[in-house]
């Protein structure tokens, strides 16, 4: 089973941060799960303008293939200027949305405010309803407080979040099965 965690922005570490503990507590749950990091700072990414997959560089093409082949989701977002960044919806617009239909995914974000949790509901998932994702309900957001000054999560109540989230996941996984 392959899970693909999508780090969607190209900057800072506290997005990357919430990933790697929610990894964690994934491949906690199942020996069968085969879990990746996908940074998309690690790749050159091109503008999507509606070319066929095969005139993007190599870099593209490799992203769109990690993402579509995975069998579950793990999406971590920034919150910028009160919407998703560009870089990822620029990787949604790429994916065909017959190739996430009835996978499972979780979302984990992080902003500057309380209130940049809506971006989740109003924004991505939309986009992941849209894809006929199996989105699991218990969404993770967290704030700057929640980080310490080198980027590291340090709140307890973040990270039992992030327990539960894995717990809920590993059962939409369960559940994915059956639509196969």
């Amino acid at each position: 089973m392959k899970i693909l965690l999508l780090n969607g922005t190209i900057v800072g570490d506290k997005t990357k941060a919430l990933l790697e503990e929610a990894e964690k507590f994934v491949t906690q749950l199942s020996d069968r799960y085969d879990t990746h990091i996908l940074n998309l700072a690690d790749y050159d990414l091109q503008f999507v303008d509606g070319r066929p997959n095969e005139e993007y560089n190599e870099d593209m093409q490799k992203l769109i293939q990690a993402i579509e082949s995975a069998d579950a989701y793990v999406i971590a977002t920034p919150i910028f200027q009160g919407s998703i960044p560009g870089t990822l919806k620029n990787v949604f617009d790429a994916v065909s949305p017959l190739s996430m239909r009835y996978k499972p995914a979780s979302i984990v974000a992080n902003g500057g405010t309380q209130q940049h949790h809506l971006v989740i509901e109003n924004q991505l998932k939309p986009i992941l309803n849209y894809f006929r994702c199996l989105v699991t309900p218990n969404y993770v957001y967290t704030h700057t407080n929640h980080f310490s000054t080198q980027g590291e999560l340090i709140d307890d109540d973040v990270i039992n979040r992030l327990k539960e989230m894995a717990r809920v996941f590993h059962h939409y996984i369960n559940m994915s099965q059956e639509l196969k």
